[in-house]
């Protein structure tokens, strides 16, 4: 490690009082491989000293949650003897770096998370976020990232069965990758990262160790980036902090883990994600309230001469550490040599010390020998549990009324709403048409749609009728005017998107994108968004059971608009049939189900849509949440779709929710898919175009007046906006726009805006 001895401490990140925390913990001065380890185990990304106490305020239990957060995934009972764990993370500074190996590495990331609960992994899922096209630096990102998810997820064999892609100049040097991903297993093969049982073996499992990601969270997730072009962020310094992944070897290791744990070889499992062995010995360690003795001359390495703290912190991929019992450890061995997986003793489970007060401290050292020298010697728990936590000041931004008193919503409209909706019309399916959507055989419903249904079945798993759903949903334009109500509509979105394939909404993940946490504007934004989030999660009674925050995502002291990303786990109770999707049919009636009008004083506001966006109008008020209406609307579409799914006979032939774009654009999008028009009565006005607010959604149904006497019993209001047929969509007099129009634009937005830059 390089650096002057009295400035090392800042060069690993830590500032002066937290070098000052340390010599408290330790009673003496660290010596440089200890403040290797404190620095990235107390580094923003892996220690969350600036969100730890806001996100104590987020609701985390109910009786269907086995595992809430804290662990590597969250997991919840689906029923029938499954459960199902989900986690959403980000590799948003990696992908700025290198988009193919930060993207790659974060899907492999996120896979272990999943696994390391004994779940198999099922689907993934993929929030980007970029810049807008207008620039050769963003396809790069685009087409490297794209790459990079597909490259990784198509060759380790899970499907990529949706996401969310979003284009704004405030990602232009600063992307987003964000990654989910969930399994399921049987409830008893359940496993934790917990080491226990003096004498027992820490075992790594996988790939060699190399100099590939040292740092890659102190350094990378952990700072902005300099620049305010970009150019930071292809700095050939911090190349050598992003993972380099190999997809075929985290298949082998995903059948080794499951096949440890289903013949029950394995005490404890942890992935080594961020901050490498260091993260997965301490936290194993201080969950289970004992020491750890690791000999680092015991661990593989793929390149000679590795130092102490390099072997520590070392972000190679396709690393487990495994808890087992000596007794174990020549069956674990014998099933990791069948799968050809690495296995390797690389340390051992001890007995705590007392200290001074007699209390009971497990120490983590790390060793050159299992009985020789000790080079490092620091309490466990203080790694993995004891980081400073930071209440870091807050402040309103302090151009927010201007930002909100300069509203679009009484704007007189101008030019055509035709060409508007054309504007913005965008398929994502040139990303998704990359990833293979459809092993494993148990995707029901695929990229492109509300949200993605799969079939809860797999190997080893009982049998069964359930379905999950699964969405991820954000709106950084509604965060960036309050985020408060932002996110709790964006939870609400999500809850709707769920509801159009017939699923209960069970659980929430959160992947929670901020700026400079030292920015007290950033802090406001991101205690603002926990508590509106705490609050929807409350109404609709949701737990959230995991989540990631990404802070620092600035450059050139610019921060990005606030980005939290929801995801959603869902379950149909009995999935033996599809449900409908955006497809009508000729002379169905086209209805509103839900409220017309936006909470509030504005019945159609136009604050942080898309359609002001992209008329460079960022401000104005974005609606109230009202959770009594919601929750009966979306309840009574769960009903009508679920029931669908169960295999009963429906009059219902369509559903689609109305989201970002507004209601014009929710029925634009099932005319391009249908391929059948639509002829729509006017509407109340300009802005009932474009108004974005959840709890709406079009569906079509062959019987109006049967659906109409549901929606009635159901206290929910229905409006028939018209009749499907036709080869245009005409709403009123404001649009008249040919099927051929709305499809074409619709499929080759993305693909003409890449192919521009060429």
């Amino acid at each position: 490690m390089s650096g002057a001895p009295d400035q090392l401490h800042r060069a690993l990140g830590l500032t002066d009082a937290e070098l000052d925390d340390i010599r408290e913990v330790l009673r003496r001065d660290p010596n440089p491989l200890e403040l290797a380890l404190y620095g990235v185990m107390w580094s923003e990304h892996c220690s969350y000293k600036s969100s730890r106490l806001h996100l104590r305020r987020l609701p985390t239990e109910a009786p269907h949650v086995l595992v809430g957060p804290g662990e590597n995934a969250g997991v919840i009972d689906a029923g029938d003897g499954i459960a199902v764990a989900i986690r959403i993370e980000s590799h948003n500074h990696p992908s700025a770096i290198e988009p193919y190996q930060g993207a790659a590495t974060g899907v492999g990331g996120i896979l272990r998370d999943v696994f390391t609960m004994g779940a198999r992994p099922l689907v993934v899922m993929d929030p980007l976020f970029f810049g807008e096209l207008t620039d050769a630096r963003q396809r790069w990102l685009v087409e490297g990232v794209v790459s990079g998810i597909s490259g990784y997820g198509n060759s380790v064999g899970v499907p990529t069965i949706g996401g969310e892609l979003t284009f704004d100049d405030c990602y232009a040097s600063n992307p987003l990758v964000n990654v989910l991903c969930a399994g399921a297993l049987p409830t008893e093969r359940l496993v934790l990262g917990v080491a226990s049982g003096v004498g027992n073996l820490a075992v790594l499992l996988g790939s060699s160790t190399g100099r590939d990601g040292i740092g890659g969270v102190s350094v990378l997730a952990s700072a902005g980036f300099a620049g305010d072009d970009g150019a930071a962020s292809l700095d050939d310094a911090k190349r050598p902090s992003v993972q380099v992944g190999d997809p075929y070897e985290e298949k082998r290791l995903i059948e080794a883990c499951l096949a440890l744990l289903d013949d029950g070889l394995v005490v404890g499992i942890q992935d080594l994600g961020g901050a490498g062995l260091v993260c997965a010995t301490s936290e194993t360690a201080a969950r289970g309230g004992v020491g750890m003795d690791v000999d680092i001359t015991a661990v593989p390495l793929r390149e000679p001469g590795m130092q102490p703290f390099e072997i520590m912190t070392s972000e190679s991929q396709e690393r487990m550490l495994a808890i087992v019992t000596p007794e174990n450890w020549p069956a674990v061995a014998e099933l990791c040599a069948k799968w050809e997986v690495r296995a390797s003793v690389v340390g051992h489970v001890v007995e705590p010390d007392l200290d001074e007060q007699g209390d009971r401290v497990g120490f983590l050292r790390v060793r050159r020998g299992f009985d020789g020298e000790v080079l490092a010697e620091v309490p466990a728990a203080s790694l993995a549990d004891e980081a400073p936590l930071y209440d870091r000041p807050m402040r309103r931004p302090l151009d927010l009324d201007e930002i909100h008193a300069d509203d679009p919503t009484d704007d007189e409209p101008v030019g055509s709403p035709g060409d508007d909706l054309l504007d913005l019309l965008i398929d994502p399916a040139w990303v998704y048409r990359q990833y293979d959507s459809q092993l494993f055989l148990n995707t029901v419903v695929g990229p492109g749609r509300d949200a993605a249904l799969l079939r809860l079945a797999g190997p080893g798993l009982p049998i069964s009728e359930r379905g999950i759903a699964l969405s991820t949903d954000s709106n950084p334009r509604w965060c960036a005017l309050d985020p408060r109500r932002g996110i709790a509509l964006t939870v609400a979105e999500s809850v709707a998107n769920l509801a159009c394939v017939g699923a209960s909404a069970k659980a929430v993940v959160n992947c929670l994108n901020f700026g400079n946490p030292e920015h007290p504007e950033v802090m406001w934004q991101l205690s603002e968004t926990v508590d509106g989030m705490a609050g929807a999660c409350r109404d609709l009674d949701l737990p959230v059971i995991g989540g990631n925050v990404s802070l620092y995502n600035e450059s050139g002291g610019n921060d990005i608009d606030p980005t939290p990303v929801v995801g959603l786990l869902g379950v149909v109770e009995s999935l033996v049939a599809p449900p409908p999707g955006w497809s009508w049919r000729d002379g169905d009636a086209i209805v509103l189900v839900g409220v017309r009008h936006a909470a509030g004083s504005q019945p159609f506001p136009l604050g942080g849509t898309k359609w002001a966006t992209r008329r460079g109008r960022r401000g104005g008020r974005v609606p109230t949440f009202e959770a009594a209406s919601f929750r009966v609307t979306t309840n009574f579409v769960v009903s009508e779709i679920s029931a669908i799914c169960a295999g009963e006979a429906s009059d219902v032939t369509a559903v689609h929710d109305v989201g970002g774009g507004g209601l014009a654009t929710s029925l634009a999008e099932m005319v391009s898919v249908t391929g059948v028009g639509a002829t729509l009565e006017e509407f109340e006005s300009h802005g009932e175009l474009f108004s974005e607010f959840p709890g709406r959604f079009v569906m079509a149904t062959s019987d109006v007046g049967a659906f109409q006497e549901r929606a009635g019993r159901a206290g929910v209001p229905v409006v028939v906006l018209g009749v499907a047929g036709g080869a245009a969509l005409r709403i009123g007099s404001a649009i008249d726009l040919s099927v051929d129009d709305v499809t074409a634009r619709r499929a080759n937005a993305l693909e003409t805006a890449l192919a521009s830059l060429d």
